[in-house]
C-alpha cells in the first residue's frame, strides 16, 4: 500500500461500475479482480476470450527526428539506437513485426523486459512501438530519451487505453470490430482505424493463449471496451488471473523473476538474445551473456510442480531432495488449468533439469516438488504459414 496518489486509466470509472475490486498496481489503481472471482475468470479466458486492462503499461513511438525517406535507411538509423540498450536485433525487424527483447545494464543484468515493433506502412519507417513494463517505465523511458539525443523523439503513449483480449475465442470476438486484424499472425501489428480512431492492434499477450493487444485513444477507449464486452464470448478480467495465467504459460514478472542482477542466460531467456547480437558482442553485458550461454552459469530459472503441500510463493526456499536449500521461488500459487501448485525459481544447473527431485519450503515445513519443462500449460499463439 502506498500513500502516494494512484494513477488510474480511462477506463478505471468502468472497472468500478462492473464491481471491479481496485487495488494499487504499478502507481495505478488496477481491477485485481470482478465479482465472480480470479478462478472462474482465468478459466473462462483460457475456454473463451478475456478482456483486460493494461493501460498502465508504457507503450510509446521512438521516431528519428529527420528522415531520409529511405524507408530501410531509415529503420536502419532507428534500430542502431534502440540496439545500443537491449540484445535483440531490431535491425532484422520486418515491416509489421514485433520482437520481445531486454533491456540490459552494463552487468548484463535485466533492466526490463519489452516489446519492440517496426510499423508496417511505408510512411512510418524510421519509428519503433515500444512497450514496457509499468513500474519501469520513467525508467525505460529516461535511458531511451539519453540514447536517442537529437537523432530521434520519444512519444509516449501511456495517456491512451491498452486492452488486451486474450483465449481461443479472442480472434472471433475481435474479428467481428476489426475484421483487419485476423490478418496478423503472432508477434505482427498494424493501425487498424476504428469509428474515427487509429488502433495500433498487435497479435501478442502475456497468458499463453491467442490474442491481441490493442492501443486506443482515450477519447474513444471506454466505447470500445463496451463494445467488447457487449460479446457473450468476452468477460472482464482482473489482474489476479492474469498472474495465474502468465505463471501457468511460464512467462516471467518483471520485478519478481526478473531483476538487475539475473541474466538473459540465467533468465532461461536466450531466445532474446538475437545470434547477430551475440556473434558481434555489441549490447551491454555481451561479455557475461556469451559466458554464461556457453555454459558458464551459476543458476537458472526452472519450473516447478509442488506434489504435496500448500502453493510456494514468492520467497520460498528451494531445496534438493537431501534438504539443502539451493535456491528460491520468484513467482508461485495454484495453477488453475493444471489443478495444482505451481511456481518458478532459480537453482543451480545441476538442478535445472526436468524430473529432478526437489523440495519447497513453506512456512518452515518441506513439500515434495519437482522441476518440470515450462510452459506449464501449452501456448496456444497462432503463427501465420510461412510463404
Amino acid at each position: 500500500m502506498t500513500d502516494e496518489p494512484l494513477e488510474t486509466t480511462p477506463l478505471t470509472d468502468a472497472h468500478v461500475a462492473l464491481g471491479g475490486k481496485m487495488v494499487p498496481f504499478g502507481g495505478y489503481s488496477m481491477p485485481v479482480q470482478y465479482p465472480e472471482g480470479i478462478l472462474k475468470e482465468h478459466l473462462w479466458t483460457r475456454d473463451n476470450a478475456g478482456a483486460f486492462d493494461v493501460s498502465h503499461m508504457g507503450p510509446s513511438f521512438l521516431e528519428l527526428a529527420a528522415k531520409s525517406g529511405d524507408g530501410e535507411a531509415d529503420h536502419k538509423a532507428i534500430a542502431a539506437i534502440m540496439e545500443r540498450l537491449v540484445c535483440g536485433d531490431i535491425r532484422g525487424l520486418k515491416p509489421g513485426q514485433l520482437r520481445y527483447t531486454l533491456l540490459l545494464n552494463e552487468e548484463g543484468g535485466v533492466i526490463d523486459d519489452l516489446m519492440v515493433g517496426r510499423p508496417l506502412r511505408p510512411d512510418r519507417q524510421g519509428m519503433l512501438y515500444v512497450i514496457v513494463n509499468a513500474g519501469t517505465k520513467d525508467g525505460d523511458f529516461a535511458l531511451i530519451e539519453k540514447a536517442a539525443g537529437d537523432a530521434a523523439r520519444l512519444q509516449r503513449a501511456d495517456d491512451r487505453a491498452l486492452i488486451a483480449v486474450q483465449g481461443p475465442k479472442a480472434a472471433e470476438a475481435v474479428g467481428d470490430l476489426l475484421p483487419q486484424a485476423l490478418d496478423l499472425g503472432f508477434m505482427q501489428f498494424r493501425r487498424i482505424d476504428f469509428g474515427g480512431a487509429g488502433l495500433v492492434v498487435s497479435r501478442s499477450g502475456y497468458t499463453g493463449e491467442d490474442g491481441f493487444e490493442i492501443l486506443v485513444p482515450a477519447a474513444q477507449a471506454k466505447g470500445f471496451w463496451d463494445r467488447l464486452l457487449a460479446d457473450g464470448r468476452v468477460k472482464p478480467i482482473g489482474l489476479g488471473a492474469r498472474d495465474s495465467l502468465r505463471l501457468e504459460a511460464g512467462l516471467p514478472l518483471y520485478g519478481h523473476d526478473l531483476d538487475e542482477t539475473i541474466s538473459p542466460a540465467e533468465a532461461s531467456l536466450a531466445f532474446a538474445v538475437s545470434k547477430r547480437r551475440l556473434r558481434d558482442q555489441d549490447f551491454p553485458g555481451a561479455a557475461r551473456v556469451a559466458k554464461e550461454l556457453a555454459g558458464e552459469i551459476s543458476r537458472r530459472r526452472v519450473g516447478l510442480k509442488v506434489l504435496n503441500g500448500p502453493p510456494a510463493r514468492e520467497g520460498a526456499e528451494i531445496a534438493n531432495a537431501a534438504g539443502t536449500v539451493v535456491g528460491k521461488v520468484t513467482s508461485g500459487g495454484f495453477g488453475p488449468s493444471v489443478g495444482g501448485p505451481i511456481a518458478m525459481g532459480y537453482v543451480p544447473p545441476d538442478y535445472a533439469e526436468p524430473g529432478v527431485k526437489m523440495k519447497v519450503i513453506v512456512r518452515g515445513k518441506p513439500g515434495d516438488a519437482e522441476v518440470v519443462a515450462m510452459p506449464f500449460v501449452p501456448h496456444r499463439y497462432f503463427r501465420k504459414a510461412q510463404a
